[in-house]
């Protein structure tokens, strides 16, 4: 009885010092508004067609180094093969990335803006996720939305884009 008493403390002690470490690893506020300020400084750049200022927030400028990915959602993805029937949910394409998002934004003659809604932020000051719901508008067109996910590292330079991952959703998922 007295082994299973020690055993039970011991537990609830590793079990609270589990928490306060847990605790003890959250982003600071100022981490925080540095992430919220990569957030924004994504949807004015693109906005803008601030290529130097989008470019900056990333971890590197080489296409191949940073994951973006997109998953097509799958009433859309039905309606594809319709006309390509080799066509998959989450297909990598190197020319999709987030370099030529940019391209594209400066390039266009209408305005280029990413909305963002529902915005989380999980960080222990060292990495970061963020997820939101999206809408892309070319002029004041809704072209696509669905919900991204960005991965992030704080480094010397600041918090940089490590990954992005996002679900396309447009008018052929709206179609039955």
């Amino acid at each position: 009885m007295r082994l299973i008493c020690v055993m039970l403390l011991a537990v609830t002690l590793f079990a609270s010092g589990c928490q306060t470490l847990h605790s003890q690893q959250r982003a600071s506020a100022a981490d925080t508004a540095a992430i919220e300020r990569v957030i924004d400084t994504f949807k004015t750049s693109i906005a803008n067609k601030d290529k130097a200022a989008y470019m900056a927030l990333f971890f590197s400028n080489k296409p191949e180094e940073i994951g973006w990915q997109y998953v097509s959602e799958d009433t859309r993805l039905e309606k594809i093969r319709n006309t390509k029937p080799d066509a998959i949910k989450a297909r990598k394409i190197p020319t999709n990335n987030f370099v030529s998002l940019i391209d594209a934004a400066v390039a266009a003659t209408e305005r280029h803006e990413e909305v963002f809604s529902n915005v989380a932020i999980d960080s222990d000051g060292e990495i970061a996720s963020v997820s939101f719901d999206y809408v892309f508008l070319m002029g004041n067109q809704k072209t696509n939305w669905g919900r991204e996910m960005w991965q992030l590292v704080r480094t010397e330079g600041g918090w940089k884009i490590f990954s992005v991952v996002y679900t396309i959703r447009d008018e052929l998922s709206a179609l039955r």
